[in-house]
């Protein structure tokens, strides 16, 4: 059984440093998640010239938003729509986990989708409202407490929120 470590990163540049933090500390790309609204005219979301690199604005700018080159590294980078919540670009295994669990939870927003991913509806609603309001949900896929223990501390060095973590089903 895999656990997913989450927290909330309140705009890009913190995002980019918690996940740099998590790739440095020896967690795979392809268990590292992303999911922020698209917000392309908002000042936090949008490609600056001043970000890492221009290879995560190509990637992002494919999807409708320009991230820096960390964010935009991850697998599986794309644009999806949640009912009620609106366009969100999503990185990593959560792309593919929201695009299903979206389909079946049309009438219960983002939180019905996070709860299907396992999250607890508590959390799922609170994290809903802060992704609503521009800020980043992160996860990473452990798979043990060790690496649970590493990820929550690599977050609250990074002043993250809301840090916790839950169990899901092995693929």
């Amino acid at each position: 059984m895999k656990k997913a470590v989450f927290c909330i990163a309140k705009n890009l540049e913190q995002t980019e440093n918690i996940v740099n933090n998590l790739k440095t500390a020896g967690f795979l790309t392809d268990d590292i998640s992303v999911l922020f609204p698209d917000k392309t005219t908002t000042k936090d979301f949008a490609y600056e010239k001043h970000t890492k690199a221009p290879e995560g604005a190509a990637i992002g700018g494919s999807v409708g938003l320009g991230t820096g080159a960390v964010v935009g590294l991850l697998a599986g980078i794309g644009a999806l729509a949640i009912p009620g919540v609106g366009p969100l670009i999503a990185a990593g295994p959560i792309m593919g986990a929201l695009s299903g669990a979206a389909v079946g939870a049309a009438s219960g927003g983002l939180a019905g989708a996070l709860i299907g991913l396992g999250i607890p509806e508590y959390e799922a609603k609170r994290y809903e409202g802060k992704i609503e309001g521009g800020s980043a949900l992160i996860s990473v896929h452990t798979d043990s407490s060790e690496e649970r223990d590493q990820a929550k501390e690599i977050f609250k060095n990074a002043q993250a929120e809301d840090i916790s973590s839950t169990g899901e089903a092995s693929v």
